[in-house]
C-alpha cells in the first residue's frame, strides 16, 4: 500500500477504520498488562503500521484514538486525580505526536528504503510517546512526582520517572514495536502482492 500514489483512498480509509477499531481493543486489553505502575502500551504497533500504509495522518489520527481511550479507560487516572488539563494535553499530545512523528520520518527515510522506514518509525512512536509522557510529568506532576519518588525510597524524581515510571514500560513497548511492526508491514505487502 502505497501512501503516495493512493493518498486518502476508501482502501486506505477502510483500513485506517480496522486499525482504530484494533487500537481500542489493544489499549483497553493493554490496561490489563502492568510493567510497573502503569500498562503497557500495545496500540504503538498499529500507529506504526497505519502511518507507514495509510499516511502520516492515519497516524496522528491513531494516536488520537490512543490517547482518548487511555482517558476513558481509567489507565490516566492517577495523574487525572492531580491534573486534569495537565492530563488531557500530555495524553493527547504523546498519542497524536507519535503517530505523526512516526510518519514524518518514515517518509523521510522510505526514499531510500521501505524496510528501514518503517524501523524508523518504530523506533520514533514509542520514543516520542514516552518522552513527552516525561516532559508532561515534569511540567504538571512534578511535585506529585517528588513525592511518588519519596515514598518509592529513590534518590530523587527523576530517577523515579527514568525506572519506576518509563523503564520497563518504555522497554518493553520499543522491543515489541521494533520487532512486531516491519514484520507485520511485510506480511502486508506480500499479501498485496499475492493478491
Amino acid at each position: 500500500m502505497n501512501n503516495v500514489k493512493e493518498g486518502i483512498s476508501t482502501r486506505n480509509i477502510v483500513f485506517c477504520a480496522v486499525l482504530t477499531a484494533i487500537v481500542v481493543i489493544l489499549q483497553f486489553f493493554g490496561a490489563s498488562i502492568h510493567l510497573g505502575p502503569f500498562s503497557v502500551s500495545l496500540v504503538l504497533i498499529p500507529i506504526v503500521i497505519g502511518t507507514a500504509t495509510c499516511g502520516t495522518w492515519a497516524g496522528a489520527w491513531l494516536g488520537l484514538i490512543f490517547g482518548i481511550v487511555v482517558l476513558a479507560s481509567g489507565d490516566a487516572g492517577a495523574f487525572l486525580a492531580v491534573n486534569v488539563p495537565g492530563t488531557i494535553i500530555t495524553v493527547l499530545l504523546k498519542g497524536i505526536a507519535c503517530g505523526f512523528l512516526a510518519g514524518f520520518v518514515y517518509n523521510f527515510v522510505k526514499k531510500y528504503n521501505r524496510y528501514a522506514a518503517v524501523v524508523a518509525a518504530a523506533v520514533v512512536c514509542p520514543v516520542v510517546n514516552t518522552g513527552i509522557f516525561l516532559i508532561g510529568c515534569r511540567l504538571f506532576f512534578w511535585e506529585t512526582v517528588v513525592g511518588w519518588a519519596t515514598e518509592l525510597g529513590f534518590a530523587n524524581a527523576a530517577q523515579y520517572m527514568i525506572f519506576g515510571l518509563a523503564g520497563g514500560n518504555f522497554l518493553f513497548e520499543f522491543a515489541l514495536n521494533i520487532i512486531l511492526s516491519p514484520i507485520i508491514i511485510r506480511l502486508l505487502s506480500i499479501r498485496k502482492k499475492a493478491q
